[in-house]
């Protein structure tokens, strides 16, 4: 599969693209972003509690427990991977003018293909470990002794150890990284959800594809930081007339529109970012999806 590399400006074009998907196709795009921001608050749910009752056990943290907590969300995060495949091919369909629903984000569990998508997202997952032990290999492990440190203050009441030795080296490194993973992650889940590439292909595709475009990666990632500083100034100026509001009436109609209003914001951000992948995958590898791509998300 050949990549295409594209203009630095491309960045902000994926962004301005991104975020009209969700307001030209209403209600596929935000009722599947509600199934799917459901579906990501599972595993807080599951691992909130064991996660409560080490941080207020007044002792250091349990390796043990902890580590429990960070499979047992890796496992569910697996689950989940598959509907990311399936809100792409929402998005897919809707664009390209076909038939579809906001449920259909289900769709590669009916059609047999989660198996081929959890073993996408176990391959991202070693990546993801063999970049953070370079990462710590790098700063001579400072950094997991840190955050260690960290979680034992945090479960005794205590103030937080100041940084490590090589901060900054680690943080520049993972900022790299990164940058790249925005480009690898887009264009190999659009190849493995939307082309029906297997997984060591796919990984190919994106690995090329972020490569070819860094330009337009650095101008995205910029792009992006400007535009969640206004979300956010625009966020605070809401909560703030809110809260005088909850102030005049009463604190109930503060929290009765402070909740749905935060729930929109994820949902918006839900939408902006796969609309985001999206189009850098459409622009990177072009083309229509492999034959037979659209029976199969109208099903």
């Amino acid at each position: 599969m050949t990549t295409r590399a594209k203009g630095p400006l491309s960045g902000f074009g994926w962004l301005q693209r991104g975020i009209g998907v969700g307001f030209r196709h209403p209600k596929p795009i935000f009722g599947g972003a509600g199934f799917l921001l459901l579906a990501c608050l599972v595993p807080s749910l599951i691992t909130l509690p064991l996660q409560f009752q080490m941080r207020t056990a007044g002792a250091s943290p349990n390796l043990v427990i902890f580590g429990g907590i960070m499979v047992v969300s890796m496992l569910i995060g697996l689950l989940i991977v598959p509907l990311y495949a399936g809100y792409l091919q929402v998005i897919d369909a809707a664009e390209r003018g076909l038939p579809t629903r906001a449920r259909d984000i289900f769709n590669p569990y009916r059609q047999g293909e989660a198996v081929r998508l959890i073993g996408y997202g176990l391959a991202l997952i070693a990546i993801y470990i063999a970049v953070l032990a370079v990462v710590i290999a790098a700063t001579g492990g400072g950094i997991a002794r840190w955050y260690m440190q960290v979680l034992s203050a945090q479960a005794n009441h205590q103030l937080p150890p100041g940084l490590p030795p090589g901060f900054g080296i680690a943080m520049a490194l993972l900022t790299v990284f990164g940058l790249f993973m925005m480009g690898f992650y887009s264009v190999s889940l659009g190849q493995i959800a939307l082309r029906r590439r297997g997984v060591f292909h796919a990984i190919g595709d994106g690995v090329m594809g972020a490569l070819k475009n860094l330009l337009p990666l650095i101008v995205l990632a910029v792009t992006l930081v400007l535009a969640w500083i206004v979300v956010m100034i625009a966020f605070a100026i809401l909560a703030v007339l809110l809260a005088l509001l909850g102030k005049l009436v009463g604190a109930w109609l503060m929290l009765l529109l402070v909740i749905p209003l935060y729930i929109a914001l994820l949902l918006v951000v839900l939408t902006v970012m796969f609309g985001v992948v999206y189009y850098l995958w459409r622009d990177v590898c072009g083309g229509d999806p492999a034959s037979g791509m659209a029976p199969a998300i109208a099903a």
